[in-house]
């Protein structure tokens, strides 16, 4: 019983803008947009989200912190300011690829970003753990490095619906939450059933959300490890998750555009879809 009323008051209760949140679109923007980011940069963008979630992790409050509410939320706010690019512009950037050897290259640049959160975070804890007073940082870091792997896995699922031909159509914020949906739930997209796109998320996405950036969040404690171990185990950890997250996105958008799965070694070119 109490635990029902505990996720109504999640639920019902409106989440507290996050100050800052042109600045937080931004940095998210820029994480996510570019994919031949070196370490030092990464690592220097990390540490200013950090320093920007610290300043509103005290408003969430720690039960909201601690049940994965506040990460959700911060997810459903910086998702409208995730570049996403359609087909044809994908073909472009990734040397003409279509169909399957397409989404395998977005599937290869995304684990390759995510591993380099993770090693870019672990690399950051190292210089930390050399400087006691600045561990106060810690949880700030990990909610910024759990946003930003969150954030890429989003973008590499909407554009997975792009390379299949499932488009989905609305404004920023309708598209944001659906793809946020559809990673929360590790699910594609199906425009055609009913709700798919609702102005809200539904009790049901808010609780999978919620259980999902949780599930990041621990993997990204792994980086705080000392010396150098967090960072290897840490971009090991994202790179395995996020390829696993592709392959059952990609057979589920496959079963949804009724396009077969590729016999072993082969690409085919999928359907337009338009």
């Amino acid at each position: 019983m109490t635990g029902d009323l505990e996720k109504r008051r999640d639920d019902e209760v409106e989440p507290a803008p996050v100050g800052g949140s042109a600045e937080l679109g931004e940095l998210i923007g820029r994480l996510t947009a570019d994919e031949d980011m070196d370490r030092e940069t990464r690592g220097r963008l990390l540490g200013r989200l950090a320093r920007l979630l610290g300043q509103n992790a005290r408003r969430a409050g720690a039960a909201g912190i601690a049940r994965g509410r506040w990460l959700g939320d911060l997810l459903v706010e910086v998702a409208p300011h995730i570049p996403i690019r359609d087909r044809e512009t994908l073909s472009a950037h990734h040397r003409g690829l279509t169909g399957e050897a397409l989404a395998d290259s977005l599937v290869r640049v995304a684990s390759n970003a995510t591993t380099g959160v993770g090693a870019a975070g672990g690399a950051l804890a190292a210089v930390q753990f050399t400087a006691p007073p600045l561990l106060l940082t810690a949880p700030a870091q990990l909610a910024a490095e759990t946003l930003v792997v969150a954030a890429i896995e989003v973008k590499l699922i909407a554009e997975l619906h792009e390379v299949y031909g499932i488009r989905v159509e609305g404004p920023g914020a309708v598209r944001g939450r659906a793809f946020v949906t559809s990673w929360a739930k590790q699910r594609g997209i199906n425009p055609l059933e009913a709700g798919t796109l609702g102005s809200a998320l539904g009790s049901a996405a808010k609780a999978a959300l919620r259980k999902r950036m949780l599930r990041v969040f621990g993997r990204s404690m792994t980086t705080m490890g000392p010396l150098l171990t967090g960072a290897a185990a840490g971009a090991a950890l994202n790179r395995s998750a996020t390829k696993a997250l592709a392959s059952t996105i990609r057979a589920d958008l496959r079963a949804t555009a009724g396009v077969p799965p590729p016999l072993p070694g082969e690409h085919r070119g999928l359907p337009s879809g338009d």
